[in-house]
């Protein structure tokens, strides 16, 4: 299996990638945003150095008790740090030769204008949390070379869907999955760039998100790349009663270890320090070191 993103290619089987979060916020769940891009590239390098194979960076948390930002606010806030992205690799030195380096770059939004104006200024993978309700995204991702993170959702970023329920969440993946790659295909994207994303904690319960993470492998069907963000989320929480999302690592490096014994690919982590060591780690137990 191979992903094509827009500066190079992976192949798999290999060891798992660890996709460090940079938040260009004010208002971030976890607590750990900015507003100002020298303190983020400066967070980005100590990922990096940490052993981060990819950074993802977004101008616009994902939390749905907060209003949007305005397109114009969104690029504006991520632009400058894609613009000096090579200052978190420049002097560094990677980890071991397992680690991308330099690490990807994932732009994090899930507005066309806004994936188009800061996919101008670079950026290897297109991670889209809107679950491809047109094919604008795709579009975009296609026209500048980005890989395209298909993430399973129900309804508009943003707002809240707690409420939906699923008779068989496994089959409701199944099928979003079959048509969503196949409208990305028909907008141009290569098959060989596209990541799937379960979308934990997206209009999910409890119950469907631990599900998911129990039959995570099932999704290997498709024969692209898994997307585990399960850092912190609040199934996490709601497991450990654990109502701060910083105390949540330990269960996050949980997910992490199970992610990787049922095929996981990428893991999205605001620890990056321990889920790399953890990574290392299982990957070396597992006789693939």
């Amino acid at each position: 299996m191979i992903l094509r993103a827009r500066t190079r290619s992976l192949r798999f089987p290999r060891r798992p990638l660890v996709m460090g979060i940079v938040n260009l916020t004010d208002d971030s769940f976890s607590g750990d945003g900015t507003l100002d891009a020298v303190t983020a590239l400066r967070r980005a390098r100590t990922l990096v150095e940490q052993g981060a194979d990819i950074i993802d960076v977004g101008g616009e948390s994902a939390r749905t008790n907060r209003e949007p930002v305005s397109e114009p606010e969104e690029i504006e806030r991520v632009i400058p740090f894609v613009q000096r992205f090579t200052e978190t690799y420049e002097g560094a030195t990677a980890v071991d030769d397992q680690q991308v380096f330099p690490p990807l770059l994932s732009i994090n939004t899930w507005r066309p204008a806004v994936a188009r104006a800061i996919l101008a200024a670079g950026g290897d993978l297109l991670n889209d949390m809107s679950a491809l309700p047109g094919d604008e995204n795709a579009r975009v991702a296609a026209g500048t070379g980005a890989a395209l993170v298909i993430m399973h959702s129900v309804g508009l970023p943003k707002q809240r869907h707690t409420h939906v329920q699923y008779p068989d969440v496994m089959r409701a993946l199944h099928e979003f999955f079959e048509v969503k790659i196949s409208q990305a295909m028909r907008s141009g994207v290569n098959a060989d760039a596209i990541i799937l994303d379960p979308g934990i904690d997206f209009a999910k319960q409890k119950k469907d998100n631990l599900r998911i993470l129990h039959e995570l492998d099932s999704l290997q069907v498709f024969g692209r790349p898994i997307l585990l963000p399960v850092s912190r989320k609040t199934v996490l929480g709601e497991t450990l009663g654990l109502p701060e999302p910083k105390d949540r690592d330990a269960g996050t490096i949980g997910c992490v270890v199970a992610g990787i014994l049922r095929g996981a690919a990428i893991f999205r982590v605001h620890n990056v320090h321990a889920t790399s060591q953890a990574v290392r780690v299982i990957w070396a137990v597992t006789g693939n070191a």
